[in-house]
């Protein structure tokens, strides 16, 4: 802590390498939170150092109103809201219609196999993909709805704070993030097989049983609280469980970090996001 204060001082005095060693701390939950946003690592790179250079350009303004973190995220924050108003908002079923390509593609299946078969981070595991699945449902809602969840819910920033990265008062990030989850918490419960007989999405397991042919598709779910508890428990206790799985993830690093990312280009291809995968 001490010798955080200490770069902090130096920083606001203008020293490059104090903020470096400041921004440095935080940059894995700030670029992973931005990917969250993004779902494109190259867009990642990019504000976060976006995000450095704004920061230490205005490093002079840094009150201490709130601590160091939070007003290196409300940049980013600021900076990945201009980037998403670019973009629409995506439909429940985006995951739905990444199925159909895939499997009316042969290069996209070729891909998803190289990538398992080649990258040291192309395993395929279920709670990852879950992280996954969170992240495209997420893109559901308004951005500030996104941006309120995945801070609060993810990233256990409080209200206070994220009323200050919003800029928006603690009444309004209270209606967001009630109005988010429940948004959420209603798609989960109609489309997702893991907690709901009837949902319609077994992309989970699906991709289970193709990756991990070895291992029993129940061996795998069973490990998962949330499926283990589906039901016995509230939506609402479903849908802690479910980001509590998701808090514990680094979506950009990973065992199969480099899969879910082909997987997100494919769902990205379908959607008319983007125009190609890049391997």
């Amino acid at each position: 802590m001490e010798t955080e204060n200490n770069n902090l001082e130096k920083a606001l005095e203008g020293d490059i390498k104090a903020f470096q060693s400041l921004f440095a701390e935080l940059q894995p939950h700030l670029k992973s939170y931005l990917y969250r946003l993004l779902t494109d690592r190259n867009d990642t790179d990019d504000l976060t150092h976006d995000t450095f250079v704004k920061a230490f350009d205005k490093i002079s303004t840094f009150n201490g109103d709130s601590t160091f973190k939070t007003w290196v995220f409300q940049i980013a924050t600021n900076l990945a809201y201009d980037f998403l108003k670019k973009r629409k908002r995506w439909l429940p079923n985006a995951q739905d219609q990444a199925k159909s390509l895939a499997m009316s593609t042969e290069y996209i299946q070729q891909l998803f196999v190289m990538t398992n078969q080649t990258s040291n981070r192309g395993r395929y595991e279920i709670k990852e993909h879950i992280d996954f699945c969170f992240t495209c449902i997420s893109k559901t809602l308004t951005i500030e709805q996104q941006i309120a969840i995945i801070l609060k819910d993810i990233y256990w920033f409080s209200r206070k704070e994220i009323a200050a990265i919003l800029n928006k008062s603690e009444g309004v990030i209270k209606h967001l993030l009630f109005n988010g989850r429940k948004i959420m918490t209603d798609i989960f419960d109609n489309r997702c097989a893991l907690i709901n007989k009837n949902g319609a999405c077994h992309q989970c397991t699906e991709l289970a049983g193709i990756y991990n042919s070895k291992q029993t598709k129940r061996e795998e779910l069973m490990k998962i609280e949330m499926v283990r508890s589906s039901e016995d428990e509230s939506r609402e206790k479903l849908y802690q469980l479910r980001t509590d799985l998701v808090a514990v993830i680094d979506p950009l690093n990973s065992k199969g970090t480099d899969l879910q990312d082909i997987i997100m280009q494919c769902t990205r291809l379908a959607i008319n996001e983007i125009e190609t995968i890049q391997p």
